[in-house]
């Protein structure tokens, strides 16, 4: 059973028989997202359900008046029912500390990757 988790996207996909209920996914655990969301490249998966997703943006620097790219990385929870890959795009929600440096959820995949296109 998929519950609403009050941010209208599409990405999660039902339980396998078989798979474990993760308790720290949105959908089906008890794990609550606040309202700020960001998009990004999920840029590794390596560690077990955990990703790296970065964005890029422009920051002002005053002293040279120009624009200085900047981009973010954060470590986000990948629930078994949405499955990120390396070079997906997706939505990520802030939620409670997970860990020490875990404080997003992955709740969408907007976008299937080709392997190996992140950096």
């Amino acid at each position: 059973m998929m519950k609403n988790i009050g941010i209208k996207v599409q990405g999660a996909r039902e339980l396998q028989k078989g798979e474990e209920n993760d308790k720290n996914c949105p959908y089906t655990g008890s794990l609550r997202v606040h309202k700020r969301t960001y998009t990004g490249i999920v840029v590794s998966d390596k560690m077990s359900k955990t990703c790296v997703v970065e964005w890029e943006g422009r920051r002002y620097v005053t002293k040279y008046e120009r624009y200085e790219k900047a981009r973010t990385r954060v470590k986000a929870h990948n629930p078994p029912v949405v499955s990120a890959k390396v070079g997906d795009r997706v939505r990520i929600a802030a939620c409670r500390p997970l860990s020490k440096t875990k404080h997003f959820v992955i709740i969408a995949v907007l976008h299937q990757g080709v392997e190996g296109e992140g950096k």
